[in-house]
């Protein structure tokens, strides 16, 4: 493919559109995190158990990929950026909602419509991001777009516990439901390109439940989803069995590690295309992998988190960006709904499986299996390199 590289300079990704979905997306995702550490407690406090808990984070997660596949044939018929604000319509009042629950039968209900008001969001965000940034800085855009995103994911679980800590639970919900409020504003002020706007006359509205051109990368995203929930479920334990106590400070290295590579990691994704990407980015995960199995030390362990937090912020991106380059705009939201459902099911998987690693080894063991994930990760990726170069 031949680089327009005057053209690359010169398009402009940075409008007030961009800022807007940029930061109601991560305000999306911070009250998602918020109430991961939190939810749990809220489900004993109700009279739950374990078994509850489970069924609590595993519905939603079910709720939000099944919406995900109708995301392509709604917006042939709406207008998405309306479909985006239902989506986080939904998500707010649910979160304020789960107040009003008295056992755990009524949070699983609420959980359920709001999984779905999340994978909505979620879709469309990405798609209307996409159409908001020129098409020969997307790499690059979508990185900035990420930005937030992996920010709200570090700080939220941090944000949610200290919430809980100084208020209770009615204040925590309902300030996380004022944020996502904040979040629709920010959506409403979102100006989409008038020619993106509508059905366009492209496509016929149908349901599907998986696009077939994205596959492969929704495939690598699936195994960086299982090794992700090694730090996202995991890491907390693992720190007490090692005797690490500065659980904040490695969460906010990997954030500050991967708000620095998505800087660099989009424009170099946009001129030498998706290798010079994810062939380095899973190394560097394979190296803070390691790291954090061996880790001994405050200075091991923080050298981990930086590791990561480069390989993670650098792959996630660029393969969005790919699934995005692979299909025609009107079908952006069938490419992301399928790379968000091949990520979620690599996380709540990856939960599953590393949970019984953990049971019948240790929690240390968990990385191990995570390195296999990205050591098959970088297998499959240079084996798709070399029969593409065959059949070139």
């Amino acid at each position: 493919m031949e680089l327009n590289v005057e053209k690359i300079n010169t398009a402009k990704i940075w409008s007030l559109s961009f800022v807007f979905v940029t930061f109601a997306n991560a305000f999306l995702f911070m009250v998602f995190e918020m109430l991961l550490p939190t939810l749990p407690l809220f489900v004993t406090a109700i009279g739950g158990g374990a078994k509850q808990v489970g069924y609590v984070t595993g519905i939603f997660m079910i709720s939000a990929i099944a919406v995900r596949p109708f995301a392509g044939a709604l917006a042939l018929r709406f207008n998405k950026k309306y479909l985006l604000i239902l989506g986080l319509v939904i998500s707010a009042f649910s979160t304020g909602a789960y107040y009003l629950a008295s056992d755990v039968t009524a949070l699983l209900l609420i959980r359920l419509i709001h999984g779905a008001g999340f994978g909505l969001a979620t879709t469309y965000f990405a798609t209307i991001a996409a159409e908001i940034i020129p098409k020969e800085r997307r790499g690059e855009g979508i990185g900035y777009f990420g930005v937030g995103e992996t920010i709200a994911v570090s700080v939220g679980p941090m944000i949610g516990i200290a919430a809980l800590e100084l208020y209770d639970f009615q204040r925590l919900f309902l300030g996380g439901m004022s944020v996502l409020l904040l979040a629709v504003l920010m959506a409403v002020f979102v100006r989409r390109q008038p020619e993106t706007t509508g059905t366009g006359g492209k496509g016929t509205a149908k349901l599907k439940v998986l696009e077939k051109r994205v596959l492969f990368p929704s495939i690598l995203i699936l195994f960086v989803g299982i090794a992700a929930s090694g730090i996202m479920s995991f890491f907390s334990l693992y720190a007490i069995e090692k005797g690490f106590h500065s659980v904040g400070m490695f969460f906010f290295l990997i954030a500050g590690a991967s708000f620095f590579i998505r800087l660099i990691s989009g424009r170099v994704f946009d001129r030498y295309g998706a290798a010079a990407i994810l062939i380095p980015a899973s190394l560097f995960s394979i190296a803070g992998l390691s790291i954090l199995y061996f880790a001994q030390t405050n200075a091991m362990f923080f050298t981990a988190a930086i590791c990561y937090g480069f390989g993670f912020g650098s792959i996630f991106p660029a393969i969005q960006t790919w699934c995005i380059n692979l299909v025609e705009e009107h079908e952006h939201e069938d490419a992301m709904g399928t790379f968000f459902n091949f990520f979620d099911m690599g996380i709540g998987g990856g939960s599953l499986l590393l949970g019984l690693v953990a049971t019948v080894y240790s929690y240390r063991e968990i990385y191990i299996t995570a390195i296999f994930m990205y050591l098959l990760f970088l297998l499959l990726y240079i084996l798709y390199i070399c029969m593409k170069r065959k059949t070139a």
